[in-house]
């Protein structure tokens, strides 16, 4: 494993690199990771993301900054492909507004990022929120924008029929519907990750990747790579999938964390993580 000392040391090579920022194209990181310093100055916190290295943001609650959302990402160089909104259940109206304001930041994947876990306990229940979001698809895609779902960890608890409620719910999607599969969570659920996106497939389009003890505490969560999770075998497993950064919380520094995080990611890449 990378002592955080080199994985930094790695992050700064790669941001002095002949005078340029190198960004991949695949790893993101959950803006809700730094929501307390994004609430008090969004515009500082994307340029320190951006200096950090990356490229990409995933935003939270994207509606909600209004204007300085799109300011802020022109300023500091960073585009949000994925963004959570909640949106599921909402009329039509409201869902052209939500729409059209992702395809106006260039945002090209809204992701509902909760449904309460009394909706997953039964498999009319699992329907009905399965066929919302089949409605709110159509709407989206008059905006050029597609939807998914980001589970927690009672979708992966709750079992409908023999199977997790996250996998019964994913057969009921239409076809352009995608998920973005929390990985720590699903091992909160009780289940392995990386047998759950093999089932899973290419309907994973992204992944929420962290680390931790596995547990409940998400103050004991860490940069990825330090925790306890096969961060190597879930990555491995969704290839394809958008590797979005995230600490729901921790006792250290998260802006730290968040570089040590994309350190590690870009070393198991370039096939140099230890």
């Amino acid at each position: 494993m990378l002592g955080s000392g080199h994985r930094c040391a790695r992050i700064d090579a790669n941001i002095r690199s002949r005078g340029e920022r190198v960004t991949s194209p695949s790893i993101s990181v959950q803006l809700y990771t730094v929501r307390e310093q994004a609430a008090e100055d969004l515009g500082t916190t994307l340029q320190r993301i951006a200096d950090l290295g990356y490229g990409l943001i995933e935003p939270y609650g994207f509606v909600g900054f209004g204007p300085a959302l799109g300011e802020a990402l022109r300023a500091s160089g960073l585009r949000a492909p994925t963004t959570h909104q909640g949106f599921i259940g909402r009329g039509e109206a409201e869902l052209d507004e939500v729409f059209s304001k992702a395809a106006a930041l260039g945002i090209e994947t809204v992701i509902d990022p909760h449904v309460p876990a009394e909706k997953w306990q039964t498999a009319d229940d699992v329907r009905a929120t399965a066929e919302a979001l089949n409605a709110a698809s159509s709407v989206a895609a008059r905006h050029g924008v597609r939807v998914g779902y980001h589970n927690h960890a009672h979708e992966i608890e709750a079992k409908i029929d023999g199977e997790t409620a996250i996998e019964f719910f994913a057969a009921l999607l239409d076809d352009a519907v995608v998920l973005e599969i929390d990985t720590y969570w699903v091992v909160v659920g009780g289940e392995d990750p990386v047998a759950l996106l093999g089932r899973l497939g290419d309907r994973v389009v992204a992944i929420h990747v962290k680390d931790g003890s596995g547990g409940t505490d998400v103050k004991e969560q860490v940069a990825v790579g330090s925790g306890r999770l096969p961060i190597a075998e879930i990555v491995a497993a969704a290839p394809n999938a958008l590797h979005v950064v995230e600490l729901d919380d921790s006792h250290g520094d998260r802006f730290e964390a968040i570089a040590e995080s994309l350190a590690f990611l870009t070393a198991l890449a370039e096939g140099d993580a230890e």
